[in-house]
């Protein structure tokens, strides 16, 4: 795969798809299940053999960093196949581990680090840049580990590990399966029981793998509704194959423009199903849009499914905040659903959506705003008044910032509104879906305008 550069950009004008999509794809591997796959095959002892790995931009950086750090790492086929190290006998890189766009593998791999004895420097693009890193080196550091950071905890940044690191004992103050499984990838390593606490329950694929590769993982629920997670360390991992399922967070894009557009029927197989992911699809259908999960069944320890879906007219929704942790990577292309639905929806909760890879709830609402749509913000939650099928205007230029999920949610909105919209650069897009574009072209999108790159 041809790697992405910051200087690539690909705008596009995307015009109102003459007629709805139909056919049955596959979405890519899941972003989430596919850095830890890596990750923990490389602390394992052993090979382990990874199907329907995704082959995107940003898990082909944690495999350079695996690889950088000692494990070997190859294609045979589709397959990746993973010579694990075990866990503590990681090697010092020999160069910066550029991390390129993945916030989930800089802040997961700094769990790594920390808690191994030798020195390394973490860098990425310049939208990673410009993210925070402080609420992972604020509990990391406590294990005995030093970071050194640019100004406001930005990377570049600079990890002393550890090798006597101390098992942490840690409440998470904002839901987050990134700080959650940073800390516990810490306590691999470390003497002694690692304690996590999540007010509310995040996704949980860290703990479902730990398991898978033969680490004990104890789980509580507390009175109030959230979770704290045990981790007895040191762990040994022990090599295991890992089947990836279709991402839910991508196969979100083709789901919500089938059900915008009138005579639409696809079918996406293989998706993942967990239930810590799936608050997307619970809100569509109280939106009353025609999903049907078909062929349901368990793939490496994940529940999966194949998911059936049609053109629906929407209506407007009150989306609770305990819900976010199961859908925080949709609610660009949920808010853009909102928009063609009847009545004002209200998506409450959003705060982690400030430190994705740009501030999305901000990106979200200009991108709404270009378009026609009155949205407005109220301390962490959005309002968005509906217009109603095929009634949002379009016309505007939206600004993707480096954000994946904001181009291909532009993509969507142009789709189904009235005038094209013009999308400033889809290059980003590679970081998690690949080919994108193709496989709405064959569902019928017919994308292919371009924008003047200038």
């Amino acid at each position: 795969m041809q790697r992405l550069s910051e200087s690539s950009i690909r705008p596009l004008i995307v015009r109102r798809s003459p007629s709805g999509l139909r056919g049955t794809i596959n979405v890519p591997g899941d972003k989430s299940i596919s850095h830890r796959a890596l990750m923990f095959a490389a602390l394992a002892q052993g090979r382990t053999v990874i199907k329907g790995l995704l082959e995107g931009e940003d898990v082909l950086r944690t495999a350079d960093a695996m690889r950088a750090l000692g494990a070997t790492i190859s294609r045979d086929g589709s397959d990746w196949v993973v010579e694990g190290r075990g866990v503590g006998q990681l090697r010092e890189p020999d160069d910066v581990l550029d991390m390129g766009n993945s916030g989930t593998g800089a802040r997961l791999l700094s769990g790594i680090l920390s808690s191994h004895p030798f020195n390394s420097v973490m860098t990425g693009d310049a939208s990673l840049r410009s993210r925070p890193m402080r609420r992972v080196t604020a509990p990391l550091a406590e294990n005995g580990a030093c970071f050194v950071t640019r100004r406001d905890e930005r990377l570049p940044m600079a990890i002393v590990g550890t090798g006597a690191a101390k098992p942490l004992n840690y409440r998470l103050p904002v839901a987050s399966a990134q700080v959650k499984s940073a800390i516990l990838l810490a306590g691999l390593n470390a003497d002694g029981e690692t304690r996590v606490e999540e007010p509310v329950a995040t996704r949980d694929h860290t703990e479902n793998m730990l398991r898978h590769f033969g680490v004990p993982v104890r789980v509580e629920t507390t009175t109030d509704g959230g979770r704290v997670i045990f981790l007895q360390g040191p762990a040994h991992l022990t090599a295991r194959d890992v089947i990836v399922p279709g991402d839910p967070s991508s196969a979100a894009f083709p789901i919500v423009a089938a059900l915008l557009l009138p005579q639409s029927d696809i079918v996406i197989r293989g998706i993942g199903l967990n239930p810590l992911r799936t608050g997307l699809l619970t809100t569509l259908r109280d939106m009353g849009g025609d999903l049907r999960l078909e062929n349901e069944r368990i793939e490496g320890g994940e529940p999966v499914g194949d998911l059936h879906v049609r053109g629906s007219d929407l209506r407007c929704v009150d989306v609770p905040a305990d819900r976010a942790p199961s859908m925080i990577d949709e609610y660009p292309v949920l808010a853009v659903a909102c928009s063609f639905a009847n009545g004002t929806s209200r998506l409450r909760g959003l705060a982690e959506l400030r430190v994705k890879e740009s501030d999305r709830l901000a990106a979200t609402v200009a991108l709404l705003e270009a378009s026609g749509v009155v949205v407005r913000v109220e301390g962490d939650d959005m309002l968005i008044d509906g217009l109603g099928a095929g009634q949002v205007p379009g016309g505007g230029k939206v600004a993707t910032r480096m954000d994946h999920r904001l181009a291909m949610s532009a993509i969507v909105l142009g789709l189904a509104a009235g005038q094209p919209v013009d999308v400033d650069d889809t290059a980003f897009i590679d970081t998690s879906f690949p080919d994108f574009i193709g496989l709405m072209n064959k569902l019928g999108a017919n994308l292919g305008g371009t924008a003047d790159a200038s």
